[in-house]
């Protein structure tokens, strides 16, 4: 299979071919919306630059003020915690599940304040959640859910499609992910009035676009009366040539996810009948996509066991795996500038979050955009055999 087909070059070089004059300049970003939208069967779809713009966006739409406060998963990537900061909002951090590695329902209730205004979900690795029990906190307390979908496109929770639990939910188009461009993001939202502010927001607040209107015709801003800026904005917009390649990899999603999910399952049977290796738990009815297959090393001496797994794993053949990220608090840029805002009221040291700080140690997430499964499959038989050499 072909990571990027003759569709998408196809599509790219009909948005070349326009030239990218202002008559058709959103040709690409409409058709992607609407289909994208359409996938999930919600009403509205906003593109963007990244899939960390969105999440700033996401927290700007909802009207969450600076000095209130967002929960968010301390296991992943800072970017999510960003789009709260970026917002002048409080990040407070919740605690993983110790199996399943998502955030935990109930680190999240334990988190809520009088300030709190949301929870941002992540769903990591391509699994998701417990949206039952984390909807249900949302509904008691009164917040909005952000779902953070990057890494699970494709994945579904009691037979719904991961995006369509929140009040809004952000996609990312980065090389890695299910779909790809390059770059690029997307939000999903069935309410037209925050789909307006999100379209605003990434789109330097001018006043004449909204949820469906994304350009802005000459007539409506050449006008010596026309107020452009109703609010203020950025320029997140996502560019045609973006939109060309998301769309042509939207079209071709399902194939591309039961690729990944192929993956994972090649490396599921390699890892059957061991314990050094303990694979991320599914929580229940969650059918996840797989965006790395991740486990964790089941040992009480990571800082040494972690390196020499690997080392051992690539001496014989395999290819280099990812570590976790360092968790959100314990980055230099939240010990260092976030921790100082006015009204964090966590300490960001070490016990802060246990189980996050326990997995984050021993995570190993394995490949699973081989798109030659025989190079998945060998891949697979050198882990089977490193497990083995280790053990010994």
């Amino acid at each position: 299979m072909d990571r990027i087909s003759d569709l998408e070059r196809k599509y790219v070089n009909e948005a070349l071919d326009n030239a990218f004059a202002t008559s058709k300049n959103s040709v690409f970003n409409t058709r992607l919306e609407k289909e994208f939208a359409q996938k999930f069967g919600m009403k509205y779809a906003i593109g963007s630059s990244n899939g960390t713009a969105t999440l700033h966006t996401a927290v700007a739409a909802l009207g969450i003020k600076p000095g209130e406060e967002v929960i968010a998963p301390a296991l992943t990537m800072a970017s999510s915690s960003f789009g709260i900061v970026m917002a002048g909002v409080n990040p407070v951090f919740a605690d993983s599940d110790r199996e399943t590695f998502q955030i935990s329902a109930e680190s999240i209730e334990k988190c809520i304040t009088p300030k709190t205004r949301a929870v941002m979900t992540v769903a990591l690795y391509g699994f998701c959640p417990d949206y039952d029990k984390i909807l249900e906190i949302c509904k008691k307390h009164g917040l909005y859910l952000i779902e953070d979908n990057a890494e699970a496109f494709g994945a579904r929770y009691k037979g719904r499609l991961v995006g369509t639990f929140g009040d809004i939910s952000s996609f990312s188009f980065q090389a890695s992910k299910h779909l790809t461009t390059g770059e690029g993001g997307m939000l999903l939202t069935d309410n037209l009035e925050l789909a307006d502010e999100a379209r605003r927001f990434g789109c330097l607040g001018y006043g004449s676009v909204g949820a469906t209107k994304q350009k802005i015709t000459r007539n409506d801003i050449q006008d010596p009366a026309y107020f452009r800026h109703v609010s203020v904005g950025f320029n997140y917009r996502m560019s045609e040539l973006q939109a060309a390649c998301a769309l042509g990899q939207l079209e071709r999603s399902d194939e591309l996810v039961a690729n990944f999910k192929a993956c994972a399952k090649i490396f599921d049977e390699a890892v059957q009948g061991q314990n050094l290796l303990i694979p991320e738990k599914a929580p229940e009815g969650c059918d996840p996509s797989y965006w790395t297959y991740c486990c964790v090393l089941n040992t009480d001496n990571p800082q040494k066991d972690w390196y020499a797994f690997r080392d051992l794993f690539q001496k014989n053949g395999g290819d280099p795996y990812y570590a976790a990220w360092k968790l959100s608090y314990q980055e230099p840029a939240f010990q260092n500038i976030v921790h100082a805002q006015p009204g964090i009221w966590q300490s960001y040291e070490p016990g802060l979050c246990p189980n996050s700080e326990y997995l984050q140690l021993r995570m190993i997430q394995l490949k699973t955009n081989y798109w030659n499964l025989d190079e998945c499959k060998a891949q697979a038989e050198i882990l089977h055999k490193t497990i083995d050499e280790f053990q010994r």
